[in-house]
């Protein structure tokens, strides 16, 4: 597997050009078939205009309009963030961001599926491939660990999830539960490389990739990695809280 960063001109909120930068991008070199593709939600937000200046609304009360369900900043140890889950992700101040904003509140995309369809559309219309595979991706943190790490928002070209149940260990044990999650796997990685800071390199290529199975989904069902709460092995910690919504989790 090979994972290779590009580096594109600055993309500035409130609202710039996704698909100019895209082909700017893809300008620079061939794009092989089988290939996935890992854009930065942050520039599918600002593609998409989802900024607003920070003079404009205090950013506790754009996480709560944003959140599905949120936990209230003095919960959460030293006050750092709100606590909240959206589009089914366990994610800080609803994933709002203010890095390399310019003065703006950076908001998660909407319809990022929708989004991701689109990207392949293009990229599949514009460079004829047959098999591609793209994931929106943002960092997240991870229980118990210190720093980020990558996570999908949406994907699109791709089977998300490589399924080992049924089939049988090396000594011979058959595998009841195992899936392996694809998609988040490869978005941890493209975010390592891609980076957190300056290095201005939002989109990044994954090649030679001999374990994904492509091909086109329906986008009801490109949620297929989401679990209802009320199967989740976390489903003990995730409804202890008292989170706040009208909404039921």
């Amino acid at each position: 597997m090979f994972i290779k960063p590009i580096k594109t001109r600055i993309f500035l909120p409130p609202k710039d050009d996704l698909f100019s930068l895209l082909g700017d991008a893809f300008s620079k070199f061939t794009l092989k078939e089988k290939t996935i593709i890992v854009i930065a939600s942050k520039i599918v937000s600002i593609g998409q205009g989802r900024c607003i200046k920070m003079d404009l609304i205090e950013k506790d009360e754009l996480i709560k309009k944003e959140a599905d369900f949120y936990l209230d900043r003095d919960k959460v140890p030293k006050g750092y963030i709100m606590l909240t889950v959206k589009d089914n992700i366990l994610i800080p101040s609803a994933g709002i961001d203010e890095s390399n904003g310019n003065k703006y509140f950076i908001l998660w995309p909407e319809k990022p599926f929708n989004t991701a369809k689109q990207i392949y559309d293009f990229v599949k219309e514009n460079y004829r491939l047959k098999d591609l595979g793209i994931i929106i991706a943002d960092s997240h943190c991870i229980p118990t660990r210190r720093g980020t790490i990558g996570i999908s928002m949406a994907y699109y070209g791709f089977n998300p999830l490589k399924d080992y149940r049924k089939t049988k260990d090396i000594f011979g044990r058959e595998i009841e539960m195992s899936q392996s999650n694809i998609v988040d796997s490869l978005s941890a990685a493209a975010v390592l490389i891609m980076g957190e800071g300056n290095e201005q390199t939002p989109i990044a290529v994954i090649e030679d990739i001999d374990f994904i199975k492509f091909g086109k989904f329906n986008l009801k069902g490109n949620n297929s990695l989401n679990i209802d709460t009320d199967d989740d092995i976390y489903a003990p910690l995730l409804k202890a809280i008292k989170w706040q919504k009208k909404n039921k989790l």
